[in-house]
């Protein structure tokens, strides 16, 4: 009876072992379906990321498109999908009009100003605005996605 007993332990133990064995391959596994998860994300930023490359041509050529004559640009920032935009213009009704140009854009919308400032107590010496307006994405990025941000500071 003893040895039948010692007999089963050594199974016993046996199988311990070989599920301490499988519970490790079972954690590896977990562990490459998290880093195949983590690499098909990166992947997916990537492809996103290489179909709105070109894009940013179309913006700036856009910007050129929908700047009004009298209002010159001095300051371009682009965050994620939006641009804000510091500049002069000779009126303020000349920044409307890049609000107006800017709603009609392929490229661009939702034009926001922030600020129209008369520089000195001429008005004659036109505006300093500030503007917000966002990129229309042809190649939108999955929600929750932030592209880099640029600065571009004109002279």
């Amino acid at each position: 009876m003893s040895a039948a007993t010692k007999h089963q332990e050594r199974r016993n133990q046996l199988l311990v072992d070989e599920i301490a064995v499988l519970d490790k391959q079972i954690e590896e596994i977990n562990g490459l379906d998290t880093q195949k998860r983590r690499l098909l994300a990166r992947m997916e930023i990537i492809e996103t990321l290489q179909r709105s490359r070109p894009e940013i041509v179309h913006v700036f050529d856009e910007i050129v498109r929908v700047l009004p004559e009298g209002v010159y640009l001095t300051y371009l920032k682009q965050s994620g999908t939006r641009f804000e935009m510091r500049g002069i213009a000779q009126s303020s009704t000349r920044v409307s009009t890049f609000m107006r140009n800017i709603d009609a854009s392929e490229w661009l919308a939702d034009p926001a100003l922030q600020i129209v400032e008369t520089r000195g107590r001429d008005p004659s010496l036109g505006a300093q605005f500030t503007l917000f307006a966002k990129q229309r994405s042809h190649a939108a990025p999955e929600e929750g996605e932030e592209l880099a941000s640029n600065t571009v500071a004109a002279k």
